[in-house]
This record gives C-alpha cells, structure tokens and sequence, in this order.
C-alpha cells in the first residue's frame, strides 16, 4: 500500500517548520501545520500527525469492562487522536501478560470490542488492537519463548515452542488480526518489540535455536506479518512495531534491524512504528529524565530505508517536540518522519490535539513522564491513570458534572442558569490547591486560591529542581495557565484560614496546606539549626529552594524518594566553596515560572547512560560515563535494608543506579546519636547492614530459624560508634501536615463545608498523585 498527504498545506509547507519558525506556537495553530496535517494510508485517512500509542490500562483483561475502555478511547479521540492503539492482546492463551487476562482469540472478544471501534469511529478517529504475545515477559508458569531462558525481570522460567507451535503461533497471530477486522478495528499493530516474544526471535539474546527459526532470526516476524496481511481485506492496515534499538546486550544490530525494516515492508506491512529497548534493559527509555525524543534519531534512520510511513514515539510530550520530529528538524536529524506516537501525554490530557487546534496549547495538562500512576499501576495489577489528571481510566467513574446543570465537554467552562456561582475558597497553592481549584472552576463554581508564600507550586517547585525532573515546570506551568482561562483568582503571600474565608462570603473552603519537613530528635540538632556548631542541619525544602546552601562534605538523613533526589541534586550542583565555604544554587522561592528550566542534552544523557549510535554495536550499548559528585555525600538510612528499595517501581532502579555510580556512599542501619562540632555522631552496624538483611531474608526463605536469629543478633547487637565529618546536614526525615486552621470555633454547618485534602490530611509520604486525585474526586462530590 502507498500513502499520500491530502490536505492543501504544500510539503514545502510543513518541511519548513523548525525551531525558528516565526508563528507563536502557544497561540498559533499554524506553527503546528505538519502535526495538523491530515495523511492517508492505504486507504484509510488520518485526520492528522498523532496517533495515541498502545498502553495497557488494567481495562484489556477482562471483556466486562469494554464500556469502561470505550469512554477511554472516545474521550481521546474526541480530544483529537487520529488514531488510537489499545493495549496488548495475546493472539493465544500461552502468550497472555497474567494468567487471569483474556486473549483475543473468539467471539465473546469481537463482540465486547465493537463498542470500543464505535466509541472511537464517532470522532472520527481510527482504531487499532495491538497484538503482543508476550513470550518469556508473560506472568505466569506456562511462559514460553525462543529458547529456554528466564527473563531477569520474570520469577517464572520459559520453555522454547516447538517447532509445530511456532507456525501455529504465526496462525493465532493471523486468526486475531481476522477478528480484530470483524470487530470494527481499522488496523492491527503487531508488537515486535521491547523485549516480547518476536523481539525474544529476532535477537541472539535469547534465541539460540538452530533450526529455521534460529538459523534465520527474522522469519517468526516476517512470517506473521505475511500470514496477518493475507487475513485481513485490503483496506484493513498493518502497523509492526520494531524494536529500533535494542539498549541489551547481545541485542540487535542498527544493520540488522534496518535488514527487518525492509523484509517487513516487503511482507506487506503498511507502517512500521517505533519500540525502543527491552523491558529488562538497563537503560531508561520512557522516564522523566530521558530528554524530550531522545530516539527519535533511530526512527528516521529506519525511513531513510523504506517507502511506508513511519511513527516516532518516546518521550514526545509536547506540540513543540512533536512539530519539529516530523519535520526532522528535531536533533539534527535531517529526516522526515510521518506520525508521532505518544501515549501518556494522552492520559494526561485527552484533549491534546484540541487544544493545539484551538491555539491553547500552552493549556495542554503536561505529562511529567512519572510513571507514578500509569505504568507503576500496570506492573501492580491496578488500572492506569495519571498523576496530573486522575480521570484518565475512570472516565465513567469520575465525572465533573457542571453544577447549574448543562452538557460541557471535558474542559469547558460550565455557564449558569441563572443562579450565582457558590464561591469556593481553596487555601494552599501546591499541587493539590491547584488542580482541586481547576476541577471546581470546571463544575462552575467561583474559585480563588490563597497562598501564605510568594509563589504558588509547592513540592512541585521544590521538584523541579531536580536534575532529570524539569518537566514538574511545565506541568506547574500549565494548570496555572488553564487557572487563568477558568478565571480562578490567585492571591499571595496571603495566609488565610477558614474562618476568615466564610467571612469573606465563601461557601466552600478547601484546606490544601500542605506539609513542612519533619525535624527528627536528635541531640544537638536544635543547635545545629540556630548556628551554634561548624555543622549546618538543612531541610530539603531549604536546600531545594536555595534558601539554605550545602557544603563539600553532605550527609543525607534518610534515604527514601526525597533522600534520592537530594543526593542527585547534589551530585550535579556545583561544590567550588564560596567564602563561607558552602555552595549551592540562586534561590528559587520567587523565580519566575515562565523561565525555562536547564535539563541535560541528548548527547550528554547518552554518554551517561552508554548509548551508542554505531550501526554495528549489537544492542547499541557502550561504556557508559556517568556524572561523578563533586562533593562528598554520604546517604543515611535507619533501616537495615538496602536503600531504595521503596522508590516506585518503573523508575527507582534508575535512580539506584545513578546514585551509586556517582559515587555516592550509602550507610543502612545507623543510628543517629548527636551533633556537634565534630559532626555527626552515628552508632553503626559492624558488618555492612545491606549484606546482612539480605542474607536474613535468604535463610527466611530456606527456613534457617537459627541462621536467622544469628544474623539478627549480629544486626542489633554487633555495633559501633562513629564520627562523620560532614559540614552540611540535609534532613529528609518525613513530613508533618500543615493545618493553621481554628475548627473549634466553626459553626456545625461551617465545619461540613471544609474540606481537608492533599499533605494537610496524610503527610506519610510526599504523594502528589493521592493528593490530585483527593482533590479532584473532592471537586466531583461536592453537591452545592
């Protein structure tokens, strides 16, 4: 099949967007005219450049829940996808992601789908059903792969296909293509890639086969994708997504995977989309520190060798990014793609494309790439959602209807019948007062929000300090600008409390106060803090706002997700003394939100991480040179365990992994004794503490009751006295809640009508995804 632009833009038109293009690309949609413009394939027509790319959502696994995926998707294309990707379907029962999900593979499936293509056919989006066998990466103990092997992210062990079962696994793939046609889809996407059962063919990594399937790594792929065209009329697309580089060892070549690129075109595929890296590579690929389309490089290189359409993906989160990587004009690529593919900028907000119509995309709610609450969830058994937009998944659950009656859309803003908007009075402009203030102004009500500080932002201004998570500006950035288009009122440096509010006339007050840190008890820490030592005690906060400053010498008191971004803030902030002999960055309490932050180049992020571009380095892997501290930094722990080990789990390995290899020195099991001006005094386990929980939890597993119980001892009992020799101390030791609120002396009626949400209700953890979604649920439930 053959593509062709349809629209009456020239290709000059849309060539000749670049990062000097002089439209205004917040309020302009012209600056955007390549990602707007419509495109047909084969016979099928994309209304425009971006496509929502696969992403499962915990709502594929059960046929029950088509409704619930329906308004998912509808609400998506409604917001303007030209087309969108479910999440993975097994074509056979082996190849399932979890013993209790469905493959699609009968009737009952064709069936429930329906309503899913009808959804996304009435705004004229197209659909496509991913089919993935998910090989060794399947959960459960009937896996199976290329070869015998185990994934080291899998406690299940994989037994290889026969070679009967290969060829009837190349049939289940044709046979579901079939049904997915029947059902209304306009095209299936055949996952080849990150790390799933075709990739596990394609790579010697783990097929060591030695018959046809072996011998030539690429048939399984390349005979699905004949077997799938022949099964499917011709109007019906087929998109491959291949792995365009690999981030394994023993992976795929840039040569070999060129080779594929070609024989899938030759097999009748009609657009080769893009999968970067395997699930068990050691190298991050879809999180917040990856820079902006840092694989785009690889996509064109596959177009520059094919004539079908190609689809750029990861880490394209904004208009801007998506312009400039179809025009090429992106890291120098020089090369034209033809769809971006992006995921959870979707979930963040459905309507992406919308708004970038409508010369609002400075309003587009901004994907932070937390993974926090979408691929977390999924690796949890939960349903996907979004930290910044907690609808995303629960779009029948959680609704924000307008309270003077009428039918908005997703983000309009509702009008009256007649009746004075109730006026709500959110306190505290962190995360959780911002977005609960939106969802109120949504359902119509008169909003403004108070702030004791300057600025607004909370943990999210102190977040965006940290290196790697510059996206936490824009996305703070963002719903300020959507504040303003809802006309919500924002006041400063105001401290208010319910009180006062209700006598202001407000009808609801929502406290969003927030948390303070948490000072520990420890001898001398109160002294420490007024001065009286030549050892600085800092909380997080200060040294993140650069209110207080570090020295050469840091110890991190506490080791949990706070603990890690101060120590990678640290490793990366300069640490040439000044004359007090301390150093840090400006201060950032009043620093202007429209700034744009500094995040690190592609080029640097690959050195750091060892990505090569060299055409013949199997899995493209090299010596990776990570950023080394500057100062010295010694992170505390409490308990005995290695430290880390509670960060989330998509993204905690890489921060495990960055923080070690800066040479930061982590300590488990301390106790903090007392500081003075010799420092800060410990009480420590002898024998390293990681080691030694490891090897209880080794002899829990093997029932050693005495093995156990000697270990422990040696923990408890087997300990030491220490000094460390540090001049500045950052304390990460939890939060407490912010509540300045006198309850006592409010009415009954008054008491009903505030509402506590966010750190100021449960300040157990900094959890900015619990406290969005507290507020907005919050928002739904009021009743006036």
């Amino acid at each position: 099949m053959t593509h062709s632009v349809t629209d009456s833009a020239s290709q000059s038109t849309a060539n000749a967007t670049n990062r000097d293009s002089p439209a205004n690309p917040a309020t302009d949609s012209s600056a955007y005219s390549r990602l707007l413009q419509p495109i047909t394939v084969g016979k099928k027509r994309f209304r425009n450049r971006a496509i929502m790319g696969s992403m499962h959502t915990g709502l594929e696994d059960d046929p029950a829940d088509a409704p619930k995926l329906a308004a998912y998707f509808a609400e998506r294309a409604r917001g303007g996808a030209a087309a969108v990707v479910t999440g993975g379907y097994s074509p056979n029962q082996l190849g399932v992601l979890s013993p209790f999900a469905h493959p699609f593979n009968n009737d009952d499936m064709v069936h429930a789908h329906k309503q899913v293509t009808a959804a996304v056919h009435e705004h004229d989006s197209l659909a496509f059903l991913q089919l993935l066998h998910a090989g060794r990466y399947a959960f459960h103990m009937e896996s199976v792969s290329a070869s015998a092997t185990q994934a080291p992210i899998s406690p299940f062990p994989s037994r290889a296909l026969s070679d009967e079962e290969v060829a009837q696994t190349v049939q289940d793939f044709a046979h579901s293509a079939k049904l997915a046609a029947e059902a209304g889809y306009d095209g299936v996407q055949i996952m080849g890639s990150e790390g799933y059962l075709i990739n596990q063919f394609l790579s010697s990594r783990t097929n060591q086969r030695d018959d046809r399937w072996g011998q030539q790594r690429s048939l399984f792929a390349l005979e699905i994708a004949r077997a799938v065209r022949a099964a499917v009329p011709d109007d019906f697309l087929v998109d491959f997504r291949m792995s365009m580089l690999e981030l394994v060892e023993e992976g795929q070549t840039q040569t070999e995977i060129l080779e594929l690129a070609r024989g899938l075109e030759e097999a009748g595929v009609d657009m080769l989309s893009t999968g970067i890296g395997w699930h068990e590579a050691q190298v991050p690929t879809v999180i917040t520190s990856v820079p902006r389309a840092a694989f785009s490089w690889a996509t064109a290189r596959v177009k520059e060798h094919v004539n079908i359409p190609v689809v750029s993906s990861n880490r394209i989160n904004t208009p801007e990014v998506a312009e400039q990587v179809l025009a090429g004009t992106w890291d120098d690529t020089g090369v034209e793609t033809d769809f971006v593919s992006m995921a959870r900028p979707w979930l963040a907000d459905p309507e992406f494309i919308n708004r970038v119509q409508s010369g609002n995309a400075r309003q587009i709610n901004h994907c932070i790439a937390c993974n926090q609450s979408c691929l977390d969830h999924v690796f949890e058994n939960k349903r996907a959602t979004c930290l910044v937009n907690p609808r995303a998944g629960y779009e029948t659950e959680l609704t924000l209807q307008p309270i003077n009656g009428g039918n908005t859309g997703a983000d309009e803003i509702p009008g009256s019948s007649g009746n004075a908007a109730p006026k709500a009075a959110v306190i505290g402009g962190g995360v959780a007062g911002l977005f609960g203030a939106e969802a109120l102004a949504k359902r119509g009500y008169s909003v403004e929000v108070f702030e004791a500080a300057d600025t607004v932002g909370g943990q999210f201004r102190l977040a965006m300090q940290i290196p790697g998570k510059e996206e936490f500006h824009y996305s703070l950035k963002s719903v300020l600008t959507r504040l303003d288009a809802h006309n919500v009122k924002i006041t400063t440096s105001t401290p208010m409390t319910a009180n006062e509010a209700f006598a202001a006339g407000f009808d609801e007050v929502v406290i969003a106060t927030g948390v303070r840190p948490r000072i520990p008890e420890i001898p001398g820490i109160e002294q420490a803090m007024a001065g009286e030592f030549n050892v600085d005690v800092i909380t997080y906060a200060e040294l993140l706002s650069g209110a207080k400053q570090a020295g050469k010498k840091v110890a991190i008191a506490g080791a949990g997700g706070i603990g890690f971004d101060v120590a990678e803030y640290l490793v990366e902030a300069p640490a040439d003394a000044g004359a007090d002999g301390t150093a840090g960055t400006a201060d950032t309490t009043t620093a202007d939100i429209t700034a744009e932050p500094q995040s690190a180049t592609i080029g640097e992020w690959e050195s750091a991480w060892g990505v090569s571009r060299r055409a013949d380095l199997p899995g493209n892997l090299e010596r990776p040179h990570p950023p080394r501290a500057q100062r010295k930094i010694t992170m505390l722990q409490r308990k005995p365990s290695p430290q880390g080990l509670g960060l989330n789990r998509t993204t905690g390995w890489v921060h495990r992994i960055s923080v070690a290899a800066a040479g930061v020195k982590q300590v488990s099991g301390v106790a903090y004794t007392k500081i003075d001006n010799d420092g800060l005094h410990l009480n420590v386990p002898v024998n390293d503490a990681t080691k030694t929980s490891k090897a209880i939890r080794k002899a829990q597993k093997a029932g050693d009751k005495e093995k156990v119980a000697e270990l422990e001892d040696d923990l408890k009992n087997n300990r030491t006295d220490t000094v460390l020799d540090v001049d500045t101390i950052v304390l990460c030791t939890g939060q407490e809640s912010v509540i300045e609120a006198d309850f006592e002396s409010l009415t009954e009626d008054q008491r009903s009508r505030v509402h506590v949400i966010g750190g100021a209700d449960v300040a157990a953890e900094l959890d900015a995804a619990r406290a969005i979604r507290q507020a907005v649920e919050l928002a739904a439930e009021l009743k006036r």
